[in-house]
């Protein structure tokens, strides 16, 4: 295959990656994932951030860790800074799949506390993949901060993000299940739960925790 026809080819594929079909779309971002190509790696990364489609991102996102991590790197860290919510939850979801630590740094406090939900979560899920050995509880007594956070679904992906921990996020949860808030009460105390029986559930956990909650106990008592 001629150069020409090699670049006429990565030209299709990227106008592709715009065109108004999903579908289209799609099959664009499985065919620069089948065959990488570094001229590709910033369409990618910027169309994650105004792509409509989850199953469409999740395919930028596969593309993406197809490439080597010394080009996605970059860029990704740089979308972690954007503006738009949805730059920054999707570097984040990427970043978490390649796994590469040296992209720790760029996982901040004030990324893990967004205000956006959904890049609250990504955050979430990411430090916890990213985070260097040893520093995980400092990491625990962040996450902590965000107990008793948002709607159930938020709350659970907190939950999971703290038990991917282990053990060492008992001493946050203990100070938390003491808070003023009863939310954040609950919701350390359902945490707490699902560390110790993780097949519990989480409705099962919080409905317990708020049990305990209302009858004016922290979960501690003969401990």
């Amino acid at each position: 295959m001629t150069t020409t026809t090699q670049d006429a080819d990565a030209l299709r594929v990227l106008h592709a990656l715009e065109d108004g079909r999903s579908s289209v779309r799609l099959r664009a971002a499985l065919a620069v994932g089948t065959a990488p190509d570094p001229r590709f790696v910033d369409k990618l990364v910027d169309r994650c951030a105004i792509e409509p489609e989850f199953f469409v991102r999740d395919t930028l996102t596969w593309a993406l860790t197809r490439h080597p991590v010394s080009m996605t790197l970059p860029g990704l860290i740089r979308e972690v800074r954007s503006e738009r919510p949805q730059a920054r939850s999707q570097a984040l979801h990427t970043l978490s799949k390649i796994g590469d630590r040296r992209a720790w740094p760029a996982i901040t406090r004030t990324l893990l506390s967004d205000t956006d939900d959904e890049v609250a979560r990504s955050a979430w899920r990411a430090a916890v993949v990213l985070v260097p050995e040893g520093e995980e509880p400092a990491l625990a007594t962040v996450l902590a901060t965000q107990l008793g956070r948002g709607e159930r679904e938020t709350q659970l992906s907190l939950s999971r993000a703290l038990v991917a921990l282990g053990d060492v996020i008992v001493p946050a949860l203990r100070a938390a299940t003491t808070a003023p808030d009863p939310d954040v009460r609950t919701h350390a105390l359902a945490t707490e739960q699902l560390l110790r029986d993780p097949d519990a559930g989480f409705e099962f956990a919080i409905e317990e925790a708020k049990r305990v909650v209302a009858l004016g106990g922290s979960g501690q008592g003969g401990r």
